[in-house]
């Protein structure tokens, strides 16, 4: 195999034998391809696609660049969810206990934040003394003994996803359907778990901001689990306003263990439920979905979700002492009328500027830094009413996070309804 004709081939749109994309990547693996070439070969990936056929050759070959962990050991189905990100997604710390606390096995490993979407991984890490850094055994026996574990991605897990969505995120070449789907699926398949629930984001905070978008990635993430021999439900979810009332590490956490203590906001506590209700249909725990919700219900108020997440808090060195803003500035309205939309992605720089995320790899999160908002989509709104509350320290200047944040909301004289929370399901079977 030779790197550079495998570029050309692809530049010039011809479909790559899964021989020479396993080689590719294996190469990459070992040093045998450059970093140069693999940014070429993204880059050719990103202006001419990739078939399914291809698709699924990569994911196969990240999957495959390092260890799959083994839980067959465990009886029962090991089942995880995966987001494609958006502002104020906090559904894993909800969806994980509720589905454990029925009886499925949950195996989640996850991601940082980076730009205006935030990081399940950073939000688990503002609970003081919360370690996501488990090695594989102690993963495996977490989710053997609780039903649920988050860590971070290993260095024995897909090691090639790790160093190639390094270069994606300088090459420009993060928004690719193939290479989304390689990223995600790999990891994902490689946790050693039997199905996938999906919550794939649309609107002005997502990466795909039309539904059509939306689909498309959906269906290619369902497609590479049927070659996968898994099985993978997608649900395409609305982000074109944040989810939930808050942004930003701890108050996120502080807003999932509302809902666990069976409050919070309608909107997070109805698509963890949803997506909880998948998990439990697809482990085989209930025939149906609609005795799926009711289960997911039943955990979720009678306290058991919530004493599970504490548990799993305790067993990974965490204690709920949250962190606290020292500091916080309110957004005011200019003037009267209703919420008529919201632009996400510029809510979420106003966290990020506040400190609660991070522009670049090595950045430092503040875990108090946030916003909880006031107002929605079709809320009213009087003159001089707060629209958001701000959360930073003293030594930063919240200046810029008011003034986007301003900017990122519509008002106007007539009430628009809020928009649908959940879109659409794509599966690998049907749904009863």
């Amino acid at each position: 195999m030779i790197p550079a004709e495998v570029i050309k081939l692809k530049r010039d749109g011809v479909e790559l034998s899964p021989q020479m994309i396993g080689e590719f990547v294996s190469g990459f693996v070992s040093n045998k391809v450059a970093d140069y070439q693999m940014s070429a070969f993204l880059m050719a990936v990103f202006l001419n696609g990739m078939t399914k056929k291809e698709t699924w050759a990569l994911t196969e070959a990240m999957l495959h660049s390092g260890e799959v962990v083994d839980f067959s050991f465990i009886k029962g189905a090991k089942i995880d969810k995966h987001s494609t990100g958006g502002v104020g997604d906090k559904t894993s710390m909800i969806l994980g206990p509720i589905a454990a606390a029925a009886g499925v096995k949950v195996p989640m490993i996850s991601g940082r934040g980076l730009g205006h979407s935030g990081g399940t991984l950073d939000k688990l890490e503002s609970i003081p003394g919360f370690s996501t850094q488990q090695t594989l055994d102690d993963f495996k026996n977490q989710v053997a003994v609780l039903g649920l574990c988050y860590i971070g991605q290993t260095k024995e897990i897909c090691p090639a996803d790790k160093r190639m969505y390094a270069l994606r995120d300088v090459t420009g070449t993060v928004e690719c359907i193939p290479l989304i789907c390689g990223s995600i699926m790999s990891k994902k398949l490689a946790e050693g778990i039997d199905g996938l629930v999906l919550d794939v984001k649309t609107g002005s905070g997502a990466f795909m901001k039309t539904s059509g978008e939306a689909k498309k990635l959906a269906q290619a993430l369902v497609d590479i689990g049927r070659n996968g021999k898994k099985q993978v439900t997608a649900l395409i979810t609305d982000m074109s306003q944040p989810l939930g009332a808050t942004v930003g590490c701890a108050l996120e956490i502080e807003e999932c263990l509302e809902v666990l203590n069976n409050m919070g906001p309608p909107d997070v506590r109805e698509l963890s439920l949803e997506l909880a209700a998948h998990m439990i249909l697809m482990a085989g725990i209930k025939k149906n979905l609609r005795t799926a919700r009711e289960c997911a219900l039943e955990m979720l108020t009678s306290g058991r979700a919530l004493s599970l997440f504490i548990e799993v808090v305790k067993a990974q060195g965490g204690h709920l002492d949250l962190p606290q803003a020292e500091m916080k500035k309110e957004v005011l309205s200019p003037k009267k009328g209703f919420i008529n939309s919201m632009n996400t992605e510029k809510i979420g720089l106003s966290a990020l500027s506040l400190g609660a995320g991070r522009r670049r790899v090595d950045d430092q999160v503040d875990l108090a830094a946030g916003i909880r908002l006031h107002k929605k989509i079709g809320d009213p709104v009087e003159k001089g009413e707060s629209l958001a509350t701000l959360y930073h320290t003293p030594s930063t200047d919240p200046t810029e996070a008011s003034q986007l944040y301003l900017g990122a909301v519509e008002i106007r004289s007539q009430k628009k309804k809020s928009p649908r929370l959940i879109q659409s399901v794509i599966s690998t079977r049907p749904i009863k």
